[in-house]
């Protein structure tokens, strides 16, 4: 199988490294070899956050890092975000998005706007995006802390691994005392 790259991408807080901890698992647990790298940047301070996660057959794997252009997936928590890594998704890649809208600093400072029709402006230039209301399907969930879990729900759509296989990776990586609440997000945002 040819490597398969993916970004997880948004702001600081949003719960990526779970997300991307989650995949990994999962991935390793389907025979995979994954390499998984974290960028932090500014997270503690709202600053833009990017996981990379890359996965194929052993001895096939040799860098975290993915490159422009070569990204399979980007699951992104933020509409922005999107628009920030956009460069990095392949030519027939998709990007798997919650449609929040996080003001970033020049916007909170009256520098900038947010340009909230940024994801128009992807799909017109043909970028297959898929976009949900995470942050409102986590909160039917029981907390809108678990809308990288919704998000990771809507992105087992595009693999071919049993939703049973994904809820016993959040088994693994998940605190019992929320994994009920996690396994929710994850079928709405599956379902969504």
């Amino acid at each position: 199988m040819k490597t398969v790259n993916l970004m997880i991408v948004g702001v600081g807080g949003q719960g990526s490294l779970l997300a991307s901890k989650v995949l990994g698992h999962l991935l390793v647990e389907e025979g995979h070899e994954v390499k998984v790298s974290e960028v932090h940047g500014m997270s503690q301070r709202g600053g833009s956050v990017v996981t990379y996660v890359r996965y194929g057959d052993a001895g096939k794997v040799f860098s975290p890092i993915v490159e422009k252009g070569e990204a399979d997936f980007i699951v992104s928590f933020e509409k922005l975000e999107a628009a920030r890594y956009a460069e990095c998704l392949a030519k027939d890649g998709q990007i798997v998005v919650n449609n929040q809208e996080i003001d970033p600093m020049p916007v909170i400072t009256g520098n900038a706007q947010y340009p909230h029709d940024v994801l128009d402006h992807l799909r017109a230039a043909g970028v297959k995006i898929d976009a949900i209301d995470a942050l409102s399907l986590a909160a039917q969930a029981g907390s809108s802390k678990a809308t990288n879990i919704v998000l990771l729900g809507r992105l087992a759509h595009y693999f071919s691994i049993p939703t049973e296989k994904w809820m016993d990776a959040l088994a693994a990586c998940v605190a019992p005392k929320f994994l009920e609440m996690n396994k929710k997000a994850f079928m709405l945002g599956y379902n969504a």
